[in-house]
């Protein structure tokens, strides 16, 4: 008898290819919950909800429902860039970077309306970003 080992030519898919791919899965499913919960915060914004600090004097003052439907907008966008991520679409990678650094934008924007939800979500994004710039494809 004769142990089965993985080989290690050509079709044997190396750790940087791996470890890519897991980096796409993990932008994937990152920007998928930062689209929900993006979504989730257009709502509460639309409907005005009193979760929101009411802020005087800011330079980016919008009013509350813009807010709302602009993450809203980026939520949705978000998670349909997350979901062909899912399927290694390129043009997903390139819209998933374009598209966190939006979502990073909008929170910086809207810091004085939900600050702790504002950092969480740039964070978010910035592991999204780091992600699908560094898991690049690889040229084997």
């Amino acid at each position: 008898m004769t142990a089965t080992h993985p080989t290690h030519g050509a079709h044997a898919p190396s750790a940087k290819r791996e470890w890519a791919g897991g980096l796409t899965v993990f932008a994937a499913v990152t920007l998928m919950l930062v689209g929900v919960l993006d979504i989730f915060r257009g709502i509460m914004g639309i409907a005005e909800d009193d979760v929101f600090v009411a802020t005087q004097n800011y330079v980016f003052k919008f009013d509350l429902t813009a807010w709302g439907w602009t993450h809203l907008v980026l939520g949705a966008i978000a998670v349909l860039v997350g979901l062909g991520l899912g399927r290694g679409a390129l043009w997903a990678r390139v819209s998933g970077v374009v598209i966190a650094g939006l979502v990073v934008i909008a929170n910086f924007l809207s810091l004085p309306y939900y600050p702790v939800w504002s950092v969480v979500m740039i964070a978010f994004s910035g592991f999204v970003i780091w992600a699908l710039c560094v898991g690049g494809r690889s040229r084997t």
